[in-house]
């Protein structure tokens, strides 16, 4: 118990943590679970989910909370697969779409699964390797809202909104190589869009 108390306190504020971090310590997960339960108590940690815990940075506003990426980043570090934000997710997170999703989905190299992270709920996808190959984060997510998108849906508030994107994307040249990996559509959308062949 006393060294579990001693790992957290020395922990940074706002690191996330899971059962699994103690068992070097303690090979029983009740063990573990019921300590930190305790440290819950104290006001050391504070629960975001079943088995995973936060410890907390306080603000004149409150305990600024993991965002939905931060958590499921978290877990898939833990067990040592890699997401890819998809769908209305994806959409969400470029600017593309100000509907904010009731459900979460990411593709995942691991095990398809549903999570609740608080009141949020997750969806893990498994998806094959080539989704996963990106160099850019841009590249990546771009893939995966145009393919939510459509190609026939695309209409000339997206392109701002992709250009300006591509504007302030720093590693340029990489973005330029994951462009290649993308469908030939995708790859004609934006070619003509960092060109200015299409105009707003």
């Amino acid at each position: 118990m006393s060294e579990i108390t001693k790992r957290i306190e020395n922990m940074h504020e706002g690191q996330i943590l899971f059962i699994s971090d103690f068992s070097d310590l303690n090979g029983n997960e009740k063990v573990v679970s019921r300590a930190l339960s305790a440290e819950e108590k104290k006001g050391n940690i504070v629960r975001l989910a079943k088995g995973m815990y936060l410890r907390p940075k306080s603000t004149r506003f409150g305990i600024v909370y993991p965002s939905v990426d931060e958590m499921v980043k978290a877990i898939a570090h833990r067990d040592k697969s890699k997401v890819q934000p998809c769908g209305m997710t994806a959409l969400n997170m470029l600017g593309l779409s100000t509907q904010v999703p009731t459900k979460y989905t990411y593709l995942t190299s691991g095990s398809s699964r549903k999570l609740k992270l608080g009141d949020r709920l997750i969806e893990l996808k498994r998806s094959v390797p080539k989704n996963f190959v990106f160099k850019t984060t841009l590249g990546a997510l771009l893939m995966q809202a145009l393919k939510s998108l459509g190609e026939k849906n695309i209409s000339k508030l997206e392109i701002v909104q992709i250009r300006k994107l591509i504007d302030n994307e720093k590693r340029i040249d990489q973005f330029k190589l994951d462009v290649l990996l993308m469908p030939i559509w995708m790859r004609k959308l934006i070619t003509n869009i960092i060109n200015n062949a299409i105009k707003s």
